[in-house]
């Protein structure tokens, strides 16, 4: 059971990312998700104890209980937070189906590999610390 508030973790340099963060920030249910923009120069990503590639790698929530979620599981970990009868708690829903999830932790795999490939925000970039950088 994910606890709230969740803090998220996104790339605010993938406009992707950005986008879907905006969505979320527009329908942010009780407050319960803290937005935190990992592609600037002031985010410290060793007082999580993780490093900033660690961070890029993957989506991240950081639950009320100190819990990381990674990758779909976050996505379903923010959608969670919605009322049941919502499009994304029944996005939470499919996506935890057997076949539907393997095929979205495929997908998302992919994305997060190639994701660098997509056009940046480039204001948030000048500085380098955004670290997108194709995977080695």
């Amino acid at each position: 059971m994910v606890s709230f508030p969740l803090k998220i973790f996104y790339d605010g340099s993938c406009l992707v990312c950005a986008a879907e963060m905006n969505v979320y920030r527009k329908r942010n249910p009780q407050n319960r998700f803290q937005f935190i923009d990992i592609s600037t120069a002031g985010f410290s990503p060793e007082v999580y104890g993780k490093t900033r590639e660690e961070f890029m790698a993957a989506m991240h929530v950081l639950d009320a209980e100190g819990d990381f979620i990674t990758g779909v599981d976050a996505f379903m970990a923010i959608w969670q937070a919605y009322p049941s009868r919502s499009v994304y708690r029944l996005l939470s829903v499919l996506v935890g189906l057997p076949g539907i999830n393997l095929l979205s932790r495929l997908g998302y795999k992919v994305f997060a590999r190639y994701r660098h490939l997509l056009p940046k925000n480039k204001n948030l970039c000048q500085d380098g610390s955004c670290g997108l950088d194709p995977p080695g």
